[in-house]
């Protein structure tokens, strides 16, 4: 009988300790939110820079594919078709350090787009790296 109280009592102690602590853990959980924040922040802050880089990408890809297109098809000038059909549509930050080399190879029209990825927050880490894309459209022939 005496194993039987002491497991009763080590039970009912146990639950009337925890009812006891009171107030000692308030404010707890805000406390470690606060405490994590900066680090909430900065992977939030590393998850956008990625994809920014993708983007990167994905636009560096269209504008390579497009200046080509443009360029193959042009009578004149295929040089500036290619280049301004390159730089249409891509967002400001990115048109502005845009680099597009446009010539004739072959049968192939070839683009190439160089991109430097924007940095989401300049002072904090600044990656300076660029992404190049290539394309190649087939020349178009005149016929008359």
């Amino acid at each position: 009988m005496t194993t039987t109280r002491t497991a009763r009592s080590g039970i009912r102690g146990r639950i009337t300790a925890l009812r006891d602590r009171g107030g000692r853990d308030r404010g707890q959980t805000a406390v470690e939110f606060l405490g994590m924040t900066p680090f909430i922040i900065l992977i939030m802050l590393v998850l956008w820079e990625c994809a920014l880089i993708g983007y990167t990408f994905s636009l560096a890809g269209n504008a390579a594919d497009v200046g080509a297109r443009k360029g193959s098809g042009a009578e004149f000038a295929s040089g500036t078709a290619c280049r301004e059909g390159a730089l249409r549509d891509l967002p400001d930050a990115w048109a502005e350090s845009a680099q597009v080399t446009c010539r004739r190879g072959g049968s192939l029209y070839e683009a190439t787009v160089r991109l430097k990825v924007p940095v989401l927050v300049p002072g904090l880490f600044d990656l300076d790296t660029e992404i190049k894309g290539t394309a190649g459209s087939p020349m178009e022939t005149q016929s008359w």
